[in-house]
């Protein structure tokens, strides 16, 4: 954990951000879903596994997907780099804890975002091999939020993070805020 809280020690430029984001929306955005696609038509061939192609069905079924997972993650990144003034790599954390936005709904707007995304990519191809790809890339992301990212978020921001931990969802959005009741 040392390492992360040095590294969101260091106050980085706009010009600087803005680099990390390009390169880090390429890869996430392109780089990944071309990997998904291409190495699931060679596993899907390899095992025999049947497409589920039903033309304009998984293009009406993947597009809203795609559209709306992109929608969230940009968002997220957005809120991140505006209001936190960070991006969403951990060698240039946010440098406040960021809870408006997308993130008062869940904490982790942009994992869900990019599942949605990635599933849409799965409709798209039609593969059972995709599918298989980005469950597991879904898991291990899901891990990485739970396991390393909290425990960094609360070493940093401390009972202002649990607090915000305790009102709002990990992943699937609470879109009605409970009332707090006041004693």
């Amino acid at each position: 954990m040392s390492r992360f809280k040095k590294w969101a020690e260091r106050e980085y430029s706009a010009k600087q951000r803005v680099i990390a984001l390009l390169f880090e929306g390429i890869f996430f955005a392109t780089v990944i879903p071309f990997f998904l696609a291409t190495a699931s038509y060679h596993l899907d061939m390899w095992f025999n596994f049947p497409r589920f192609t039903y033309g304009w069905i998984n293009f009406i079924v993947a597009v809203p997907l795609i559209v709306t997972g992109l929608a969230l993650a940009a968002w997220s990144v957005w809120v991140q780099f505006t209001l936190g003034r960070g991006t969403p790599s951990p060698m240039m954390p946010t440098r406040r804890l960021v809870v408006e936005g997308p993130y008062a709904y869940c904490r982790n707007p942009m994992s869900l975002g990019m599942i949605v995304f990635y599933l849409g990519v799965v409709v798209w191809v039609g593969s059972v091999s995709a599918a298989g790809l980005t469950l597991t890339f879904s898991a291990l992301l899901i891990m990485y939020d739970k396991l390393i990212e909290e425990k960094e978020l609360e070493e940093r921001f401390a009972s202002e993070y649990l607090e915000y931990k305790r009102r709002t969802p990990f992943l699937i959005p609470r879109l009605w805020r409970k009332k707090e009741v006041k004693h």
